[in-house]
This record gives structure tokens, sequence and C-alpha cells, in this order.
């Protein structure tokens, strides 16, 4: 019996082990009993610390007593870890910098430039984060404070890969706009240009974003698979309601990379001609000659032809020129000639043909082809004034006369006319007597 209650005593009663847990132990489970979350690296870490403290202090000291379920060691290590690894990559960040933004000043690579604005665009808040995160690996802290740590840890380094992400994307979208970008744009071509840069930027933007958005949920905790497909479908309902206002603005994005045309040309669209003033997000706008704004939609006018003279080398002249049938032969064969000496003489026109084309009904013909070799259009008038008024001063020297219209009429069955002056001479009269004789 006694032998019973003896065993039944020891059974009840811990073992001096059990009644004295380890430092590890302690660490592992908090006062409150709520479990706590660590890592067998972290848990060895803890350890070592707990030892190193003990035998620095001693095993009763202010050292390893527990707060907030980890000993006061273990917190100062944390602490100096993340001071430590935060003031590490901020200096490597900033020397970085500093040589890649010498670098690139002497290079016409790039490259150099995105790492030089990647580099300067780390903020403070992501270097605490991170020191926060590295020294957080040393500590073994309740579900709920880790589950708290992370969502902060999370959001901070969603925030600073969307900043990095707006840096990549702005780089790419400049990089392709200016393979086809001229010194020579007109100050408001640089300003469409910005702005279609804006849109594209924040489309681009918008995407990475969401993406960035749906991962930080997932490493949150939060099932994105529903969200992800309430975006699909709200996105295709969005879509089919603004079919056209999305079309106008990639209409808009096409003539700022495709540029069939560009602000300050003269271009013609169906029945109707301006110079283009400003190209919008849904609407281009051409002044017309006559003065009034035209406003076409940039899907409508993408769907058109396009004349567009700003873009001429040359202007193409051709003009036609008739003198008299009667121009004697020698005259004729001088024409070609000297029409062509006066286009050679123009220092804007350059002298292609000229011919003896046809027999018109009123004239014989001359057809001449020159180029002016300058789009301007003041420039081609100019020239086609100059030569028009050198052909009628050569001609006139020349006695070589210019045809109109004109025609002869010959009718059968009229009376001849008879000269005037025959007419007027009086008739002599025959004597029906004879003569006498003597």
């Amino acid at each position: 019996m006694q032998n019973e209650q003896s065993a039944s005593a020891n059974e009840q009663a811990p073992s001096a082990d059990e009644q004295a847990p380890s430092a590890i132990e302690k660490v592992l489970k908090p006062a409150d009993g709520e479990p706590a979350v660590t890592t067998p690296k972290a848990a060895e870490t803890v350890e070592s610390v707990k030892h190193f403290a003990e035998q620095l202090f001693g095993e009763e000291s202010w050292a390893a007593q527990p707060v907030m379920g980890n000993p006061v060691a273990v917190w100062i290590a944390a602490i100096a870890l993340g001071v430590a690894v935060s003031t590490v990559f901020s200096v490597v960040r900033r020397v970085a910098h500093a040589r890649f933004k010498k670098w690139s000043a002497k290079t016409a690579n790039h490259w150099d430039d995105l790492v030089t604005s990647l580099l300067g665009r780390f903020k403070a808040f992501f270097t605490l984060a991170l020191g926060v995160y590295v020294g957080a690996m040393l500590l073994a802290l309740p579900a709920q404070a880790d589950h708290i740590l992370r969502l902060i840890l999370v959001l901070a380094f969603a925030i600073q890969a969307a900043i990095l992400a707006g840096v990549v994307v702005e780089f790419a979208i400049e990089r392709i706009l200016t393979k086809g970008r001229d010194d020579s744009d007109s100050d408001a071509g640089r300003e469409a240009l910005k702005t279609s840069v804006g849109v594209m930027k924040f489309l681009a933007l918008l995407v990475v974003y969401a993406v960035i958005a749906l991962v930080a949920l997932d490493n949150m905790g939060v099932d994105v698979t529903a969200m992800v497909a309430s975006l699909g479908i709200g996105g295709i309902a969005i879509a089919l309601a603004v079919q056209s206002v999305i079309g106008d603005l990639f209409g808009s994005m096409t003539i700022v990379l495709d540029k069939p045309f560009e602000v300050g040309d003269f271009i013609i669209v169906g029945d109707k001609m301006g110079t283009v003033e400003k190209v919008g997000l849904k609407t281009t706008r051409i002044r017309a000659l006559s003065g009034e704004q035209l406003v076409f939609s940039n899907s409508d006018l993408l769907s058109s032809r396009i004349q567009n003279y700003k873009r001429m080398q040359e202007r193409r002249a051709l003009f036609t020129i008739g003198v008299t049938y009667d121009t004697d032969y020698e005259q004729l064969t001088q024409i070609a000639d000297l029409i062509k000496s006066i286009i050679e003489a123009e220092p804007n026109a350059r002298h292609d043909r000229t011919h003896f084309a046809r027999f018109a009904n009123s004239w014989l013909e001359f057809e001449c082809v020159y180029f002016v070799k300058k789009p301007d259009m003041n420039v081609y008038l100019d020239t086609q004034q100059s030569i028009n008024l050198k052909l009628v001063k050569a001609f006139r020297e020349r006695g070589v006369e210019f045809a109109f219209p004109t025609q002869t009429l010959w009718h059968e069955g009229l009376p001849k006319v008879v000269d005037a002056e025959v007419e007027s001479k009086p008739r002599p009269q025959k004597s029906d007597a004879e003569p006498k004789k003597a």
C-alpha cells in the first residue's frame, strides 16, 4: 500500500528538469501562453546569445531576464543586427549611387543611367524595414505580433517595389519613344509627346501596381483567387462600356509612336485640310485654312487616308503653255530649250523635262515638269511666279505669241465677199447703135 502511494506521488511530482525549464523553452513559450513563432536557426541563435550573456554577466543577470518571451540579451543582439544591416545597406547604396552617377555622365550607355536612378530611389522606410526584418529573425515572437510585423514588412517591400517598377517603366517608355524623336521637333510636338508618355506610363504602372498589390495580399494570407476573377470580369465590362474611349486612347499612342503626322504638319483628311495644332488623348485638333478649328477623333483619323504635306522633300510642278499655229519652225525648236534655261536659272528649281507635247485645237502645246527644292508653299509660289514672268518677257522679246482659244468657221452656201474697190468701179455700158461710117 505504501509502495503504491509512493509510486503515485512520484508520478504526480515533476522532476527537477521539468520544474526548471531551460532558457530556450522560456523563449519559445512566452509568459501569456501564446505560442511563439520561430525557426530552428533562430532558436539556436537565442540559446547561443543566452549562454554568452550568462558567461559575461552571470546566470541570473539582467541580460537573461525574458522580455516578451525573449531574453534582454537577445533583444540587444536583434537591435544591433538590425541597425548594422540598415547602416551597411545605406552606406553601400550611397557609395554605389555616387560611383554610378559619375560613371553614367561619362558614357553614352543608358543602362547605367537606369541603375543610377534605381539606386537613388530607395527610401528610408525600406532601409528601416530591411533592418527590422533581419533583426526579427533572432526573435521568437508571439503569433499575433509576428503576423503584424509580417504585414508591415510586406507593405514596406511592396511600396518600395512599386517605386522601383515606376522607374523601370518610365525608362522603358522613354527609350521606346526617343528612338524616333527628332531634335527639330516643335515645342508643341514635345508637349504632345509628354502627354502620351504620361498616359502610357499611367497604364503600365496601373498594371504593375495591380500585380504587386496581388502578390502582397497573397503574402499577407489573403485569398486573391476570387479577387483576380472579379477583376477580370469587371475589366471586361468596363472595356465594353468605354470601347470608343479606349480606341481613341490607343489611337493617341499610335499617333505618337508611329508618327503619321506631328504638331505643326499640314495634312489633308478627305476633303478637310489644315495644320495640326494638338494631339490629345481622345481627339486631334486641326486649324483649317479658313480659320476654324477641325476636331477629329483619333480612331477616325487613323482609319482615314492622310496626306501629309510637311513630309514633302520637294514640290513637283507641271504646267502647259500654248503658242499660235503661225509660229515659225525655228522658234518652235528653241522654245523647249528656252523654258529649260529659265527654270535652271532659278536657285530653288530643278528642271525635269520640257517637250512639244501635242497639237491642240487652237495652239501648239508644250508641257514642262520641274521640282521646287523646298517644300514650303510660299517658296513654291514665288518660284512659279518668277518663272512665269521670265517666260512672258522672253516670248515677247522673240516675237512668240501666246495662243488663246479661237475658232475659224467655214460655211458652204454663203455668197462670196467681193472686194469693195472692185464693186465701186463703174461698169462700161454697151451701145446698141452701130457706129457711123465716115
